[in-house]
């Protein structure tokens, strides 16, 4: 795929306190090695990145504050970046610093979206970009989710829940889906 030089990375909660068995069944268990693949590609070719992480206020999180599952995963917390966002909801561009301010400034038009829930922070995120006119790519390789229970005990697991989000995201023209190895053009 073509990028820019100035084409962001975001990696979006990419937490240890998802690693909590609370969470239930997750998918695609390659999700942290692909990250750590984007990480690396971005930082050897001086691309921006992007860390974000969410402060839950739930009580009881494992991803509150004070909570030791709110730090970030090695492949994250080691990582080389432009700007460390925290927020308390789905989206990025709801966090402090202001991610949209931030990325108008340097003129960034491209993002390449990876980190943990697929079908939540990185599909909020992902839409919300494109509503802001970003040119937004999700590597899905490079997410993960777990199991979800809705109403009247439906019953969606991870790996249905990320198809979804592959739809919901291209077929809804917010971003499109790609592999890791689709990303770097490998």
């Amino acid at each position: 795929m073509d990028f820019d030089d100035t084409a962001a990375l975001i990696v979006i909660d990419v937490q240890q306190g998802f690693d909590d068995p609370a969470w239930g069944e997750r998918d695609n268990p390659d999700a942290e090695a692909n990250i750590g693949r984007l990480i690396t590609a971005w930082s050897d070719a001086s691309r921006p990145i992007v860390l974000v992480r969410h402060d839950s206020r739930s009580p009881g999180s494992s991803l509150a504050p004070d909570a030791p599952g709110n730090a970030l995963k090695d492949v994250a917390a080691d990582a080389p970046h432009d700007l460390f966002v925290t927020k308390q909801v789905n989206s990025a561009f709801y966090g402090e610093p202001d991610l949209h301010a931030w990325l108008a400034a340097r003129g960034i038009r491209q993002l390449v979206i990876c980190g943990i829930q697929t079908n939540m922070c990185v599909e909020t995120t992902a839409r919300m970009g494109g509503n802001l006119g970003y040119d937004v790519t999700v590597s899905l390789d490079a997410t993960h989710t777990f199991d979800l229970e809705g109403p009247g005990g439906l019953r969606l697991t991870a790996a249905e829940l990320a198809r979804a989000t592959a739809v919901n995201l291209a077929g809804g023209g917010f971003a499109r889906v790609a592999t890791t190895d689709d990303v770097l053009g490998d």
